[in-house]
């Protein structure tokens, strides 16, 4: 048995239901699950070991709904930089077909170093091919060694362009192929018990990449095992068209034909989406993940987070694709959905002679999104915030740096409102992934000059 106390914290945000932000906070805990929750001198116990978060803010981790590792070998290629969705993928999807088993490893690696960095401690990944024998045990392993927690969706694309999908046909899959695959992998690795590290999710890409035959199957397969769904759903407009051309429905409507919502479905993007069909996310208990930065990267538009919010829809945060945001700081994430939030109530509100009350995201709703929000989206009960019998999931920021410098008044705020920064310490069920800025798990010198090896092969 092992015990750690965390005192001194300059103020430790909670986040539980009372949403309480404790000055002079500390935490008690025990093999990886947190034990107390107060004011230092209220933790009654020893510890193996004492951490001392004097003019730290402790907060709980962040937990990042919707990522692609892989595209970490792909920022900025040229030829992407100013596409749209669909010509962005066009143009990705010949360099995405020459990676390797090790290239698969070696990008989880860079994302989850990076995610780790800016605060993440849950991270849900979204791998929908598999070229050379790539697996998504190749994730798994990478994750193991970087030791977040990991969402790994086994993704899939069977709708080539020969039978009028988006991708070529060298990337995509027999759903028989799909199918056995993706029940070998929750028999393998799924875990649903308090404090696991990985648990499979089935997540065909998208609409305009498998056939209706697969999400179906795919429903069907995770339902007899109890593992949660996710796709891609109403990122652009071209998709909506893609979908009324090609199926009769608009996005929503076509995953209600299929049988594609619920508690256990979360959806990426969903910007493209009108009053009833928020409301059919609300009725049904599905979740939505907001991409801003990609989004805006993309030129897809702004997601309506205000309706969502108001109609109790579950909703959190993602940096999506490496390659479409170029980066993994979810910290920063919070902070672009809360100005993204604001630019679209502004125009919203000039657009309307009598716009009614006036709404802005704030940097705590901000925050919720990338915590409790982000917990509830996985269907995770364990994580998301810091109180007695949740997973030792917790995050530091040493406040006397240059970039807090004035913005003291408000220290909660002022992680979101101030220019991104580093966390100090990330621990994830009790062990220290950052410590002292410093990640432990991983030489990232080392690790660096590998990943640039990788992307430069990838482009000759």
């Amino acid at each position: 048995m092992s015990t750690l106390l965390v005192k001194n914290a300059l103020v430790l945000v909670t986040m539980d239901d009372q949403r309480r932000e404790i000055a002079d906070g500390g935490l008690y805990i025990r093999d990886g699950f947190i034990e107390q929750v107060g004011k230092t001198d209220e933790i009654i116990g020893e510890a193996d070991e004492v951490l001392d978060l004097r003019d730290h803010i402790l907060l709980p981790g962040l937990v990042n709904t919707h990522h692609h590792f892989y595209q970490t070998l792909t920022r900025v290629v040229p030829a992407a930089q100013d596409a749209n969705l669909f010509h962005w993928l066009k143009t990705l999807y010949p360099i995405w077909a020459r990676m390797t088993p090790e290239d698969i490893n070696i990008s989880t690696q860079t994302a989850l170093a990076e995610l780790a960095l800016s605060g993440c401690t849950t991270a849900s990944d979204h791998l929908y091919l598999f070229p050379n024998g790539s697996r998504l045990d190749d994730e798994i392993e990478a994750a193991r060694q970087i030791g977040l927690r990991l969402h790994a969706s086994r993704g899939s694309m069977s709708l080539g362009e020969s039978k009028g999908g988006l991708p070529p046909d060298s990337v995509v899959d027999s759903e028989e192929k799909i199918l056995e695959d993706s029940e070998r992998l929750i028999r393998t690795y799924h875990d649903a018990k308090p404090g696991s590290m990985v648990q499979i999710v089935l997540a065909p890409c998208s609409p305009f990449s498998v056939t209706g035959e697969l999400m179906k199957q795919s429903a069907e397969l995770a339902r007899r095992y109890g593992v949660h769904l996710h796709t891609h759903l109403a990122e652009t407009e071209d998709e909506e068209t893609f979908c009324l051309q090609k199926f009769d429905y608009r996005p929503v409507g076509y995953m209600q034909s299929l049988n594609w919502v619920g508690e256990d479905v979360w959806f990426a993007h969903s910007v493209h989406v009108n009053v009833d069909e928020i409301q059919v996310y609300a009725n049904t208990g599905c979740g939505v993940v907001h991409c801003p930065t990609s989004n805006m990267r993309l030129a897809s538009g702004i997601a309506p987070i205000r309706e969502f919010l108001r109609a109790k829809v579950k909703v959190g945060l993602g940096v999506d694709g490496s390659a479409s945001n170029d980066g993994s700081h979810l910290l920063e994430e919070a902070r672009q959905a809360m100005l993204l939030a604001r630019v679209r109530a502004g125009i919203e509100g000039a657009s309307q002679s009598n716009a009614g009350e006036h709404w802005i995201m704030t940097a705590r709703q901000a925050l919720e999104l990338a915590t409790r929000g982000g917990a509830s989206v996985l269907g995770r009960k364990d994580i998301g915030s810091l109180e007695p019998g949740k997973c030792a999931d917790f995050i530091a920021l040493d406040l006397n740096r240059l970039g807090y410098a004035g913005a003291l008044h408000d220290p909660v705020a002022a992680v979101v409102f101030c220019a991104p920064q580093n966390v100090d310490y990330n621990m994830v069920g009790g062990k220290f992934i950052v410590k002292e800025g410093r990640m432990m798990t991983v030489d990232l010198p080392v690790h660096i000059e590998k990943h640039h090896k990788a992307a430069q092969r990838l482009l000759i």
